[in-house]
């Protein structure tokens, strides 16, 4: 495992149990979180037995590294879901950071556990997303028909209370229906009004959402019965640095009426992921699109669809600031990656954090070598007073 930096103010790192600093917090605010564990999968670990991928990523070394690969990478962690084996669901992007270079990267849930006393994430397995009974309509890239980032780029997942799943999709922008051996159940779900550059179903058409800022984050209602997919984009003709967080039926394979604005701090900014807390509030991760020394914005926030103040969009307060943890034994923790894309709350108290190293393209953590994917423990000042549904 490659060593990871830390800036430290003073004492040295030692993970367990960190008291949380005694930070005064207004009566509804959160004050400095804390880290409470780490663990970490090495950068270059592949699936086993698998393809070799990055063949369109030329022969020049990336961070180190030189493609083609010797198999599918386990990278670009893009979303998380909660196992019952103690272990993680966690959904791996598009591949290699466009479609045009990702025909042979196939897309993939992989399940993984974190164990914070080693510091090791250790991988289980996982399935590949495929389309075996012809669902998508339009032409993909491989004749078996096992969906790649050429195909797709899903950024969030969800497992049902049935146990299938439902990933968001950003070329579409289109929401996926898989049963639990990745096979799509359902013909992808276009969101009606909205199409991005990439859609395959644009026939000539004037796109409104940017490249790939389709579905980022996607939460699952407490009670199964509704999902709230989140664009990463604003649409053409929406304030700039707004996005809309949409209402959709699983059932009835429809989206309804509601709609919410999410309203970023920075129109520069973008969201990496979204989890609900209980009926009207979600954790939202919010990031600038800055690494390693130069990252300025990496927060999570706590966002109420109630709306209290009156301006039309969901009411935030901030619960962590990912560039100023406080570490174990004093001193910070950062996490200063491009793209963090998943959150999943432990217990009332704790999140799980994740980045998504973009693999081999991010070097957040060391520059010139390709980031690892981490897993992280963040301990928060006080309670989320979570509906207890969320740990299904």
């Amino acid at each position: 495992m490659r060593r990871f930096a830390i800036v430290m103010c003073a004492g040295a790192l030692a993970f367990g149990t960190a008291a949380v600093p005694a930070t005064a917090t207004p009566e509804h605010g959160f004050g400095r979180a804390a880290l409470a564990g780490f663990a970490s999968l090495p950068a270059q670990t592949y699936v086993p037995g698998s393809e070799r991928s990055g063949a369109q990523l030329g022969t020049a070394p990336i961070n180190g590294l030189t493609p083609p690969f010797p198999g599918q990478p386990v990278q670009g962690f893009s979303g998380i879901a909660r196992r019952h084996d103690g272990g993680y669901d966690v959904l791996s992007d598009n591949g290699f950071g466009a479609q045009a270079n990702s025909a042979d990267f196939l897309l993939r849930v992989h399940h993984v556990r974190p164990d914070f006393r080693t510091r090791k994430l250790s991988l289980r397995g996982g399935f590949n997303l495929s389309d075996p009974h012809k669902r998508v309509p339009f032409p993909l890239t491989r004749p078996d028909r096992k969906l790649t980032g050429a195909d797709f780029d899903v950024e969030s997942i969800v497992r049902s209370l049935d146990g299938t799943y439902w990933f968001g999709d950003e070329f579409g922008p289109f929401l996926l229906h898989a049963n639990a051996r990745g096979e799509l159940l359902d013909a992808p779900v276009p969101l009606p009004g909205v199409k991005a550059p990439e859609n395959p179903e644009l026939n000539g058409g004037q796109p409104n959402l940017g490249r790939s800022k389709g579905f980022e984050g996607m939460a699952r209602s407490v009670d199964g019965r509704r999902l709230y997919p989140l664009l990463e984009g604003t649409v053409t003709g929406d304030p700039a640095g707004t996005l809309r967080m949409y209402e959709f039926d699983p059932r009835k394979r429809s989206y309804g009426e509601r709609r919410w604005t999410y309203r970023l701090e920075d129109p520069s900014h973008a969201i990496g992921d979204a989890i609900a807390v209980d009926r009207h509030r979600f954790l939202i991760i919010e990031r600038d699109n800055l690494q390693g020394a130069e990252a300025r914005f990496k927060r999570v926030y706590l966002a109420d669809t109630r709306d209290r103040d009156g301006d039309g969009a969901l009411d935030k307060t901030q619960v962590a600031d990912l560039l100023d943890l406080a570490a174990p034994g004093g001193g910070t923790f950062t996490f200063p990656f491009q793209t963090i894309e998943d959150v999943i709350i432990l217990d009332d108290r704790t999140l799980g954090i994740l980045n998504d190293n973009n693999f081999p393209f991010s070097s957040g953590r060391t520059a010139g070598a390709a980031d690892d994917n981490e897993f992280i423990k963040v301990r928060l000042t006080r309670g989320l007073r979570a509906d207890p549904r969320v740990y299904l």
